[in-house]
């Protein structure tokens, strides 16, 4: 059965979608089919893949509302492995839409449930807000992995975002789990962000990634053309810094991934206990 993972912070501007995208692709270029499921009424990972914005298409909307299956509204990408289930506008109403429905807390986790044997991976891209679309994310997934931009309103987010794990932990999803924090935007010159980096190491452990992203304009660039960064310009170091969060998430989860070896080659930690 395949992981489904949260990508979500409550404030926005963290980079959190382009952390979606890149991981997303990350996974895929490493043999490793990859649903990223667009819950964001912007739609910005959906055209950041480059898949049009069609109103005609299936959406995250139609599966939420029951009108749809997910395995209906599953769009293939110019990647290969990689798969989407597109937002749409319409999703603006889906908390209006949802507030009267029977099990509305449950509604993507119960419409992902068929789909989930076809995805080692499923990434789900949050809206940055806590309202019934993020909560029915959070109700779906096994973890949340949440970027986190190096600064001083960082650290105050801590304590809500805590809260609203345990939260949701406690109401509808008793396994659901930290996956870590990763450090986005990073400049490593300033003494505010190494601050923000030990703070959030001291308060999070191991939970905090090692790989950090740095300030990078192809990482901004890249969504214009509707590509990841790992597509866009797989040279730069916004890519090589997604490349490196790839292989420890990979890394996490018992999916140990060659460095500079053809896509595919990846080592479960199963087969590697076999072979000792």
């Amino acid at each position: 059965m395949g992981k489904i993972i949260a990508v979500v912070n409550q404030k926005g501007g963290v980079g959190k979608t382009t952390t979606a995208i890149n991981l997303a692709a990350g996974i895929a270029a490493n043999g490793l089919a990859t649903l990223l499921v667009d819950c964001d009424p912007q739609t910005n990972a959906t055209g950041g893949l480059g898949v049009g914005r069609d109103p005609e298409r299936v959406s995250t909307y139609d599966v939420l509302l029951g009108d749809a299956t997910a395995e209906a509204a599953i769009v293939e990408t110019a990647l290969a492995n990689l798969f989407v289930i597109p937002s749409s506008k319409d999703l603006i109403g889906a908390n209006f839409d949802l507030a009267q429905q029977e099990s509305r807390e449950f509604r993507l986790r119960d419409a992902l449930a068929p789909i989930r044997d076809r995805f080692p991976f499923i990434l789900l891209d949050c809206p940055p807000a806590l309202d019934l679309l993020t909560l029915n994310a959070l109700v779906a997934a096994d973890s949340l992995l949440v970027p986190m931009q190096a600064e001083y309103f960082a650290l105050e987010g801590i304590s809500e975002l805590t809260g609203t794990l345990d939260r949701v932990s406690a109401a509808f999803q008793p396994d659901l789990g930290l996956e870590g924090v990763v450090l986005t935007m990073y400049d490593p010159r300033t003494s505010l962000s190494q601050q923000v980096a030990e703070n959030l190491r001291g308060y999070f452990g191991d939970k905090l990634f090692t790989t950090t992203i740095p300030r990078n304009v192809r990482v901004a660039e890249a969504p214009s053309h509707g590509l990841p960064v790992l597509e866009y310009d797989p040279k730069s170091r916004g890519a090589e810094a997604y490349r490196d969060l790839v292989r420890e998430l990979l890394a996490r989860n018992g999916i140990y991934v060659t460095e500079g070896s053809p896509a595919g080659e990846i080592v479960h930690e199963s087969d590697a206990e076999e072979s000792e």
